[in-house]
């Protein structure tokens, strides 16, 4: 018998059970449609997030010239293969795991501890203690974390042009208003560009509860000085602010006047919270271990750690980042790690300086390069997705649009030194040929 709605099921009394009538429930009037609404943030955002929608315009360019051998300096994904002695350590930790000597299952949600002692004394020393450091899988992530731990009330400054994760999950947690089609209404765009040196004028900075500050700067490869840090530093401390200071690059640092943590200046752990990440360093974008320092200083107004709030965050939503990644970590910190280390480092700088001084040769205004994976090239007047655009067209080459880090980033394009030393020279060939000597 086939039901509908409204229809009752039959039934019938058997030894001495009293019948029941059951009626079948209707079907909701739209099939598959959820009476659940969409979080009203996520409207707000705008097309998609940067990096898939270059994918996706370079994926289309692909199928549109099926034969072109395209060049990637768009997404800061590292080439070279991992160096030996930290995979090797890795390997090592991945094959005791299937041993009942060297099987491990959970570890603590902050990290290991030869770990969290490493990570202090190779990039703190004397300046923050192990407990104060919580190993992650990677500063992107962390950026999100801290973002829960604050809550939507806060509001919220970034550099402009910066790193787009900043804007976008302050907008997911409902920090902000629309796009007013420049930025999102609420965020405070620190503006940087060639004219203050890429460092903002504080002076006309409102206050905001957050304040997200990256050195050296992604996009624009500019770091910040001992002097300008320090002014960051004390405004904060003047407006009780908290600092989130993205140290992602700082190993690429060459200026020994620009600082290669936040807490080298005075009174920033009562202010600031720091995160990095070995994704650059040692190669690890896919690999994914980072970490971030929550100082036991930083307290709200209410006088509460932060330090205890972020430990809840991890303990709550995070598991502990893999025992064989953390294994590669702690390599990466031993003697012939960090030397592997730096090498890899010194080799995508030698890419940078290689891209700065083609882009100079040919008359592009250039920043970035020295203390930076970056470059950061200026094509005034024209908007940088068309120069996006052009580039891919006539170079086959991906860059990545200024205006996707911000209203500040129009007019520019970011090119990555990420890459093998082939494609950079051959990269540098098809600029030369398409674009010559500018005027």
């Amino acid at each position: 018998m086939m039901l509908t709605a409204g229809h009752a099921l039959p039934t019938r009394a058997a030894c001495g059970r009293r019948a029941v009538r059951i009626n079948a429930v209707a079907a909701p009037e739209k099939s598959g449609v959820l009476n659940v609404n969409r979080n009203e943030n996520f409207g707000k955002l705008r097309a998609g997030y940067l990096f898939p929608e270059i994918a996706r315009r370079r994926k289309a360019h692909q199928e549109k010239n099926p034969d072109a051998k395209i060049i990637s300096l768009g997404i800061g994904d590292t080439t070279e293969p991992l160096p030996k002695y930290i995979a090797d350590a890795m390997a090592k930790a991945a094959a005791g795991l299937a041993t009942r000597e060297g099987y491990s299952g959970y570890g603590a949600e902050q990290g290991q501890g030869a770990l969290r002692e490493a990570v202090a004394s190779t990039f703190y020393s004397g300046l923050r203690t192990a407990d104060e450091i919580f190993i992650s899988d990677g500063s992107k992530c962390d950026i999100a974390r801290i973002q829960m731990m604050f809550g939507s009330k806060p509001t919220v400054a970034v550099q402009d042009p910066s790193y787009p994760v900043y804007v976008d999950t302050s907008v997911m947690m409902g920090m902000t208003g629309d796009h007013n089609g420049t930025g999102f209404d609420g965020i405070e765009y620190m503006v940087c560009n060639p004219d203050n040196a890429f460092f903002p004028d504080l002076s006309k900075v409102k206050r905001t509860d957050i304040i997200f500050f990256c050195s050296p700067n992604n996009p624009t490869g500019a770091a910040a000085t001992r002097a300008q840090l320090t002014e960051l530093v004390d405004f904060a401390r003047r407006n009780g602010s908290i600092l989130v200071y993205d140290a992602a690059y700082a190993l690429y640092i060459s200026n020994p006047d620009c600082p290669k943590t936040i807490y080298e200046i005075p009174g920033a752990e009562e202010v600031a919270i720091e995160t990095c990440s070995f994704s650059k360093y040692a190669g690890f974008t896919g690999v994914r271990l980072g970490w971030t320092v929550v100082p036991k200083a930083l307290k709200y107004a209410d006088g509460s750690p932060v330090h205890n709030d972020w430990n809840r965050v991890m303990t709550t939503c995070f598991n502990g980042a893999s025992n064989i990644v953390q294994a590669g970590g702690l390599a990466c910190l031993q003697p012939e790690g960090l030397k592997e280390m730096h090498a890899m480092i010194k080799f995508y700088k030698e890419n940078a300086a290689i891209l700065k001084a083609t882009f100079t040769e040919m008359g592009f205004k250039v920043y970035g390069g020295d203390d930076a994976p970056y470059i950061w090239v200026g094509f005034p007047g024209k908007p940088s997705w068309d120069v996006f655009a052009e580039i891919l067209e006539r170079c086959n080459i991906v860059t990545t649009p200024g205006s996707g880090f911000g209203p500040a980033g129009e007019g520019f394009v970011r090119a990555s030194a990420f890459g093998s030393r082939e494609n950079i020279l051959e990269a540098v060939r098809r600029f030369k040929e398409a674009y010559g000597k500018q005027n």
